[in-house]
């Protein structure tokens, strides 16, 4: 397992290269110039080639690449062009964020999902299996804004249960004292402010989690089909084994590979595809952190935020393949 986990971790430089490479050259094709975002379309043509030439702009693009690759290798993410403050530092304050709403949302598709996907197997054919297929292909067809706008028009406009974004209210901003950025842990601390941080976290993690929840049922249910016309399980039933131990000792464990996969890969997918979500509910993460570099032209956020994103994608995906000998001792890494 050790030789294998090593080759997996090697495997990430090329991965992480060319993610940089594509990003690079992404970036630099949009049309658009920091230095005029930066100075307004009304600035003279001198006054935006000078900023161009003091933030390195007018260099080749291979001697720019060449230059961001440096850095990286030393562990230099570079400055944002607007702000000059280090990617660094930005990560550091905007990842907790991200990490937090991921989390929910990967708990909610989990708690919901799993139970879903087990309903429609063991009932095939049935009321619950309709309606769980149903509901997958209703979640996995729903666009994330359109879910999102209606789920604060409704909850935040109409009923006034939720908040409508934000992570903290204004008067117990004032008050909250973040410890590790993860707010929910901090409010375990601070008791007056978790009520209030559970709140502004259902709305999102609802939103991003939808999609995950319905390929989520969809997997369990053809996982636990499959393993349910298994030989074992049809002995295990012929043993007078009650229906609760045949499911949940012999069938879902053994359904359990495809699931963990989907989990972790869905997992990865939040932390990147959380830009519409975070930037519908002002949610301050790593999403809307890259949505505001790319409308800026900020490139070594962009650049940034996204290796940072890659790299955990990628050992996210190692995780995930480690626990497979976990779940099955006859999984052997070579």
């Amino acid at each position: 397992m050790w030789a294998y986990t090593g080759r997996r971790l090697l495997g990430i430089i090329p991965v992480l290269f060319g993610i940089s490479l594509l990003v690079f050259l992404f970036l630099h094709l949009i049309p658009g110039n920091p230095a005029v975002v930066m100075l307004g379309e009304r600035a003279s043509p001198e006054r935006i080639a000078e900023l161009s030439n003091k933030l390195g702009l007018e260099r080749p693009l291979p001697e720019q690449y060449l230059l961001f690759v440096r850095n990286l290798l030393s562990g230099d993410l570079g400055s944002s062009i607007f702000n000059q403050l280090t990617i660094k530092e930005q990560l550091a304050r905007r990842w907790p964020a991200t990490f937090e709403l991921a989390i929910a949302a990967t708990l909610f598709a989990v708690v919901i999902g799993i139970p879903f996907g087990i309903l429609a197997a063991v009932r095939k054919n049935s009321i619950a299996d309709n309606l769980a297929t149903s509901f997958s292909l209703l979640g996995v067809s729903l666009p994330v804004f359109w879910l999102g706008l209606l789920l604060v028009y409704l909850f935040a406009v109409n009923l006034q249960w939720l908040p409508a974004g934000g992570r903290l209210s204004t008067d117990v901003d004032a008050l909250f004292k973040p410890i590790t950025g993860f707010y929910v842990f901090d409010a375990l601390f601070q008791p007056q402010s978790f009520w209030d941080v559970a709140r502004h976290l259902i709305l999102p993690a609802i939103t991003l989690g939808t999609i995950p929840l319905a390929i989520l049922t969809r997997i369990t249910r053809g996982a636990m089909l499959e393993v349910l016309s298994q030989d074992y399980v049809r002995t295990a039933r012929a043993k007078g084994l009650s229906e609760r131990v045949v499911i949940w000792r012999h069938a879902f464990k053994n359904a359990l590979l495809p699931v963990v996969t989907i989990i972790g890969l869905q997992f990865g997918t939040l932390l990147g595809g959380a830009i519409l979500t975070e930037t519908i509910f002002s949610w301050p993460g790593i999403g809307s952190w890259i949505y505001e570099g790319i409308l800026n032209r900020d490139y070594p956020v962009v650049q940034g935020g996204v290796i940072f994103v890659a790299l955990i994608f990628v050992v996210v995906n190692l995780v995930v393949d480690l626990s497979y000998a976990l779940l099955d001792p006859r999984i052997q890494y070579r």
